[in-house]
């Protein structure tokens, strides 16, 4: 135990001494640096770099080179040390004898060697002096700029805060700035799609309006022209119907007058005049013509077929909707056909047996037959249409008003009689057409017949001419209008009655 705390004593005693010394030591650097300052002692006491550094002349050179010539001045006059001895002792002996004597020699270079010294210790002093002054001056330098490094510090944290809000504002702005183009462009935008969208609107809105507006007019128009038409169909049924009154009273009218007419006749035509009349001997039937061939003469004096029937498209609307037409003298067949295309139901008769075969083998309805003995065998009332083409003109004059009277019989109240024959009121057809024919008789006048046809009780008679005489002989076309009519008008015509 006593040997533990005497090696803790001489461990404590030598940490003094350790300690001890190392102070001695920083207080022999602090007075040297105090008298021979550093360009480096010029930093600030926190160890930052100093804000201002002055240059300092350093002087340690000049101290060692001090130290030096100290230390030969001391050395002279002095005698190098030898090893003891006798000899040694002898050559020390002279050397200092001779130093002695030659004192005087160099008291003047000694003393120069010492001023010289001193002067420049005072330089020496006069530099640190200086170095302390230039410390100094920095030192207060560096506490003032100190100070205002922290005011720059503050002033610099301030400014930051400034930039940085002016940035936030820069950035702000700059985002204003695009915000508000964008927001313009926008604007412009939907400014430019809301009048388009107005103008479309308006557009559509007009167009609508002028869609019913055009609507409406068309919505009127064909109300307007269904009521003109409904107008018109309803007038032309009331004149259709008062027509149709009209023709059954004036029917009515024709045949009363008619009969009282005959009867009135037949009571002034005496008893034995009756009785020879109804006697009479019927005329003898029409011969077929001898010595040439009738179907080549009809080929080429009256026409082809099919020039015939361009002639008979006449017939078609005064037979519309009947359902029994006898074609008296059928010849080849044309008016058949012509009905038959029509949908009207038609039979014909004719002497001539050549003429009939070739009806036949056409698909026609036709017999060889006289027309008086064919109509007189019919039951009255057969037949609700019956024509005659080119017949009339061959029978004996006699005999005319005998088959209009068989016709009249024949006839259903109603039915249609229809008789073309030459027209004798046209000079031309003397010149042209009907004495080639050898079979023809006389011409029969339009009056004439109608007169037979209202004698029997045919009534709403009506006379048709055709074939005009100006397009066989255009030399009439230089005669004046009004006489060309009368004398040179059509080569044939139709007469129509009804059975009242």
């Amino acid at each position: 135990m006593a040997s533990e705390r005497e090696s803790r004593a001489e461990t404590s005693s030598d940490e003094e001494r350790v300690a001890e010394l190392t102070a001695i030591i920083q207080a022999v650097r602090d007075r040297v640096r105090s008298r021979y300052p550093r360009p480096e002692d010029g930093a600030g006491t926190d160890g930052q770099t100093p804000v201002i550094q002055i240059p300092l002349a350093d002087l340690m050179p000049l101290v060692h080179a001090r130290d030096a010539a100290q230390a030969k001045i001391a050395s002279i006059g002095g005698v190098n040390p030898r090893p003891g001895g006798a000899v040694n002792q002898l050559i020390q002996l002279i050397k200092k004898n001779i130093s002695r004597s030659l004192r005087w020699f160099v008291r003047d270079q000694i003393t120069f060697n010492r001023e010289t010294i001193s002067a420049l210790e005072a330089v020496m002093e006069a530099l640190n002096d200086h170095n302390r002054a230039l410390l100094s001056l920095a030192s207060q330098a560096n506490e003032q700029f100190g100070h205002v490094r922290g005011e720059m510090a503050g002033l610099s944290a301030s400014m930051d805060q400034l930039t940085a809000e002016a940035t936030e504002l820069k950035d702000m702005r700059r985002h204003w700035v695009e915000w508000r183009a964008e927001w313009e462009r926008r604007l412009a935008t939907n400014e430019i799609q809301f009048l388009r969208n107005t103008a479309d609107l308006q557009g559509a809105f007009q167009h609508r309006v002028t869609q019913v507006e055009s609507n409406f007019r068309d919505i009127v128009k064909s109300q307007h022209s269904d009521y003109l038409g409904a107008l018109d169909r309803a007038n032309l049924d009331i004149q259709k119907r008062l027509w149709s009154d009209l023709e059954k009273v004036r029917g009515e009218f024709e045949r009363l007058i008619y009969t009282e007419l005959r009867l009135i006749r037949q009571r002034a035509v005496p008893l034995h005049q009756k009785t020879g009349a109804a006697a009479m001997p019927a005329s003898p039937r029409v011969p077929e013509p001898l010595g040439f061939d009738y179907s080549r003469f009809a080929e080429r004096f009256r026409g082809s077929e099919e020039y015939v029937r361009r002639g008979q498209e006449f017939y078609k609307p005064i037979f519309a909707g009947c359902a029994n037409v006898l074609d008296m003298g059928c010849g080849r067949g044309e008016l058949l056909e012509t009905l038959q295309e029509a949908g009207v139901s038609a039979r014909g008769i004719d002497l001539g047996e050549e003429s009939v075969a070739l009806c036949r083998a056409k698909g026609l309805r036709a017999e060889v037959a006289d027309l008086f003995e064919y109509l007189a065998v019919q039951p009255d009332g057969e037949f609700d249409g019956i024509v005659s083409s080119q017949v009339v003109e061959h029978l004996p004059p006699a005999r005319l008003p005998e088959l209009i009277r068989l016709c009249a019989a024949k006839l259903k109240r109603g039915g249609v009689l229809a008789i073309e024959t030459p027209n004798p009121e046209c000079l031309a057809i003397f010149a042209t057409h009907f004495y080639l024919d050898p079979t023809h008789t006389r011409p029969v006048p339009s009056a004439l017949l109608s007169f037979y046809m209202e004698e029997v009780g045919f009534g709403m008679i009506q006379v048709h001419r055709l074939s005009p005489a100006v397009d066989s002989l255009p030399e009439i076309g230089e005669l004046a209008p009004s006489f060309r009519e009368r004398f040179f008008g059509g080569l044939d015509y139709v007469i129509v009655g009804k059975r009242l």
